[in-house]
């Protein structure tokens, strides 16, 4: 069989599927954009919130909202969290169920970061007094990790439990009952807490706006690249 009789490609397929591109390349930027405007939100409702709310078990709350909640730490099962890195240092993030109340899930109180040392971890850090306590801060969530491998929480482990990047479910699980869906970030000049510095995120919303120029770019790039092409073949034929 010689290559003349070989089945050519429809004129056609090269357009639609660049104009299927185009309309990826649009959409993508324009969620690029739905980002960036939710970021923005998030930003000034950080910045705009002066006074903290009340809450209560079943209330729900928004990102970064300001809170105070009160109850008594579960001095017993705090989780320490590993890998951390803050200003190019390793350290932890602690965690610290906060009892809210009989029969409600715990609500979970990063109490902020404390630097990796040397040796090994020193629990005495974690003490905290008893009795009743309100706790001032910001609504948040478990850190995330880009990429993990293995295990969040080993088994067998005494408390207080390491952790490296958990999911909320393996904390749950690690605790044996239900918790809060999200964790509150302790407020910076609250008492028992470490170093806190907490901002709604570094990817802010100018680089989800830059993300958005470049895919609208691309599209008008490749649909002014169909119209030459399309025109191109009309005047050659």
């Amino acid at each position: 069989m010689n290559s003349s009789s070989k089945k050519q490609l429809p004129a056609w397929l090269p357009f639609v599927v660049g104009a299927l591109l185009v309309i990826q390349f649009v959409g993508l930027g324009a969620w690029q954009i739905s980002r960036g405007l939710e970021k923005r939100a998030t930003q000034h409702a950080y910045q705009d919130e002066t006074s903290f709310m009340n809450w209560q078990h079943g209330t729900k709350v928004r990102s970064f909202q300001r809170l105070q909640a009160t109850g008594s730490y579960d001095r017993g099962h705090q989780i320490v969290l590993d890998n951390i890195i803050i200003n190019s240092r390793y350290g932890h993030y602690v965690l610290t169920p906060l009892e809210l109340g009989p029969d409600q899930p715990p609500l979970l109180v990063n109490r902020g970061w404390i630097e990796k040392s040397a040796g090994e971890f020193d629990t005495a850090r974690l003490e905290l007094p008893e009795g009743g306590v309100t706790v001032r801060g910001r609504a948040g969530s478990l850190p995330k990790a880009g990429y993990k491998m293995g295990a969040a929480i080993n088994a067998g482990q005494e408390w207080p439990m390491h952790a490296v990047y958990p999911a909320a479910e393996e904390i749950s699980a690690a605790l044996g009952r239900d918790i809060q869906p999200f964790v509150l970030l302790m407020e910076h000049d609250e008492q028992n807490g470490f170093l806190r510095h907490w901002v709604p995120s570094e990817f802010g919303p100018g680089k989800h706006f830059g993300y958005a120029l470049q895919w609208f770019a691309m599209a008008a790039v490749l649909a002014g690249l169909l119209v030459w092409n399309y025109r191109k073949k009309r005047f050659d034929s």
